[in-house]
């Protein structure tokens, strides 16, 4: 971490407090122009990771919490079988990092990686856990919880927008295929002619669960995943846009994933980008222009359905730092999304708990004295610069 002087600090804090009072209240407005920004998936969240971040020059967080250790077996609701309210130690540790984005001058996206009836995998034995999407009385219970949620944080300045749930997959173990040739939607269309009205129903959750946060809070953005893990063309079956006007629709990007994934690395190697790379059970050529079109669906999608590109959001991409091209992958999306002017946030800004996607590092490994570090317990300081690997995002922040 980047030891700055206390006076350097005060300052950055002092402008970007000042900026944030003159900018936006818990509306729309703040995504009226091209936002761009970085996810948050730590462990322990510090006062200092926003300040860097705030230096850094996202202007927004996507922020997810299920990993921080609360009083009860699950984070903020305590448990996810059996939702009985907001665990108010766990409220006060989330509204504190709240208070830290605000002052530095950054918006929050609230992300939550479960919700009652959908633990989340790594604190579920690193299984999926699809109860929501087969009994509606779970759905019952997320309702309260974001009714309950919303009510807690609406007056809070920090709040950019509500993701009401991380890469939903109602579709998981119903026989779906996760993946078809990009541009090809039709997988879509034929699983929910067989599941519309069902609880695996993702547009009718999103349609019940919005008016319950509405019934407390009118004006916060509601940021919105498709299924399939975010799959941007899964978006394609929704009969219409959702009926609130305030609703951002976000999906994520790592495909081709045998190239972006940490896999390609320890075992494929030979993968790199632009280049040859299975995807749907063939090789296929992957470039700029294949992102596009694998991407173009949900263009066509939101455009069909009259919805701007300033409601549209890539709201998690990235690869594996250390695969072969990923430099260039990394460019080539930010392109194809800036020529559709979507909000951005990359995954991920200093994780700490892998280093995987921490592109400050670079692309090689971390020296062997940081690892004798770590097992000696202690907590080295991760050296990081600014890289060919990580200008590529950074001089896109904006």
């Amino acid at each position: 971490m980047k030891i700055r002087p206390k006076l350097t600090r005060l300052f950055t804090a002092l402008i970007a407090a000042s900026c944030a009072t003159v900018t936006f209240a818990n509306d729309i407005a703040f995504w009226n122009h091209t936002r761009t920004g970085a996810n948050a998936f730590n462990k322990v969240q510090t006062e200092e990771w926003f300040e860097d971040a705030s230096e850094l020059g996202v202007s927004w967080v996507r922020l997810a919490f299920d990993k921080w250790k609360g009083k009860k077996r699950d984070f903020l609701m305590a448990n996810a079988s059996n939702y009985q309210g907001l665990v108010n130690e766990d409220l006060a540790e989330l509204i504190r990092a709240l208070d830290w984005a605000h002052s530095n001058g950054l918006k929050v996206v609230v992300a939550p990686l479960s919700l009652p009836g959908t633990r989340y995998s790594q604190n579920n034995g690193f299984k999926y856990d699809s109860r929501l999407w087969k009994d509606r009385t779970y759905w019952k219970a997320a309702m309260t919880y974001w009714h309950d949620l919303a009510a807690a944080l609406k007056d809070h300045p920090a709040i950019a927008a509500y993701n009401i749930l991380n890469e939903p997959a109602p579709e998981l173990h119903t026989g779906a295929e996760e993946h078809g040739a990009p541009g090809n939607t039709e997988r879509f269309d034929l699983w929910y002619a067989e599941h519309k009205g069902s609880a695996a129903d993702l547009y009718d959750f999103y349609s019940q669960i919005i008016p319950e946060i509405r019934s407390v809070d009118s004006e916060t953005p509601i940021m919105v995943d498709a299924g399939w893990y975010a799959q941007p063309s899964a978006f394609s079956y929704w009969p219409a846009a959702l009926a609130d006007d305030k609703v951002l629709y976000t999906f994520h990007m790592y495909e081709p994933y045998a190239f972006t994934s940490h896999e390609n690395f320890n075992k494929n190697k030979e993968l790199s980008y632009p280049g040859s790379i299975p995807f749907v059970g063939s090789k296929q050529d992957w470039n700029k222009e294949v992102i596009r079109s694998y991407l173009q669906p949900f263009y066509d999608w939101a455009r069909a359905n009259e919805i701007p590109n300033n409601r549209l959001v890539a709201g998690e991409f990235g690869c594996y730092r250390r695969n072969n091209g990923c430099q260039q992958y990394l460019t080539d999306l930010i392109d194809v999304l800036e020529e559709h002017e979507t909000h951005w946030a990359f995954y991920s800004f200093r994780e700490d708990e892998w280093d995987g996607y921490d592109y400050e590092i670079g692309t090689g490994s971390l020296p062997w004295d940081y690892w004798k570090a770590i097992d000696r317990g202690e907590t080295p300081e991760v050296p990081r610069n600014d890289n060919k690997l990580f200008m590529s995002i950074k001089l896109r922040l904006r």
